[in-house]
């Protein structure tokens, strides 16, 4: 592989620290645990998709776009990014936001709603669940070709082929990282979700013969259809990398024990994991993606099918912000109520 041959904005100046977390595998009684601070990451709030926007966006400016056009979720951490991303650019930023939810969309609220208005967003335009995401986007970016501009979509989550590239570089860092600090990973560990992430780690640990299993853990979907989607992506991600390997299906994991009733709909696992990272490791977490995947986590290292002897990377793909919407879940005067 050779990345240097893509564009690439760089928006961290710096690779994002591998930490133990001791006083979290005391307090489980087994395995040796780490984590991948991507919440460290630059842009606003940092998080995962800071690393796929680094392709995106300079894809974008060899195009010529004048603003970012994307989609998430009304708390959505990508939109918040893809918009921190258009300002440090120069550029105007609209969203897309799905309501997942129904009824979960509130302009007034805290977390990543109030940041799209201090960031400055040029434009919100709010759908319900199963909207056509892709038609209303090319419809904005219509309209701005209309009067003189040009828009550059970038998917929910910046999860294609060339966002995926971000992962494959990440899986290049944390190779580094583990070498020099003489880590031999065993697992790793991370939440599944627009599958971006998830799939361009397995692209970028194939390509470079690391062996290490990857246990995704879904926020969203079935795991056979969340299998399916990570796959598909894999496949695209390691082709555009230049991965001489194929990607096997058996390489892809994709556990849907702990998505509970629905995307971001709160489970008594996630508080209990948000509480137990920021108690034992002063870690914040999100409600939403790492909170469900540390619940995972927890649960697979209790159970005992993470053995005690293993060492386990847990990839922290950011959030936290959202944690400022979501103190009536997480407070402990909210879970004495």
């Amino acid at each position: 592989m050779n990345l240097a041959r893509f564009k690439r904005r760089r928006y961290t100046a710096h690779a994002t620290p591998i930490e133990p977390m001791p006083h979290l595998a005391a307090a489980l009684g087994g395995a040796r645990l780490f984590v991948k601070r991507d919440d460290l990451l630059g842009l606003a709030g940092g998080g995962n998709k800071t690393r796929k926007l680094e392709f995106l966006v300079a894809e974008a400016l060899a195009q010529g776009a004048d603003t970012l056009i994307t989609v998430g979720a009304v708390q959505s951490n990508h939109c918040r990014l893809t918009l921190a991303a258009a300002v440090r650019e120069g550029l105007k930023c609209q969203l897309v936001l799905e309501q997942r939810v129904p009824g979960s969309y509130d302009p007034a609220a805290s977390g990543n709603n109030f940041l799209f208005d201090l960031l400055g967003v040029e434009k919100v335009e709010v759908v319900e669940l199963g909207a056509d995401l892709a038609g209303t986007m090319a419809a904005m970016q219509a309209a701005l070709a209309a009067q003189g501009r040009r828009g550059y979509i970038i998917p929910g989550g910046g999860s294609n082929a060339l966002g995926g590239l971000g992962y494959v570089a990440c899986a290049e860092e944390l190779l580094q990282q583990a070498f020099d600090q003489g880590l031999a990973i065993d697992r790793i560990v991370v939440a599944s979700g627009s599958a971006g992430t998830h799939a361009g780690l397995v692209a970028g640990l194939l390509g470079n013969s690391a062996g290490i299993p990857i246990t995704g853990i879904n926020v969203r979907r079935p795991r056979a259809e969340q299998e399916g989607n990570v796959h598909k992506l894999a496949v695209e991600i390691a082709a555009l990398a230049g991965v001489a390997s194929p990607v096997p299906r058996e390489a892809i994991v994709c556990r849907d024990e702990w998505v509970g009733p629905g995307y971001s709909l709160p489970t008594a696992e996630m508080v209990e994991a948000v509480r137990l990272f920021a108690g034992t490791e002063g870690i914040l977490l999100d409600p939403v993606y790492t909170g469900k995947a540390a619940a995972g986590l927890i649960a697979l290292v209790r159970s005992g099918e993470i053995a005690r002897d293993e060492t386990v990377l847990f990839v922290h793909t950011g959030g936290s912000p959202v944690l400022f919407a979501s103190q009536a879940v997480l407070a402990t005067t909210a879970r004495a109520a």
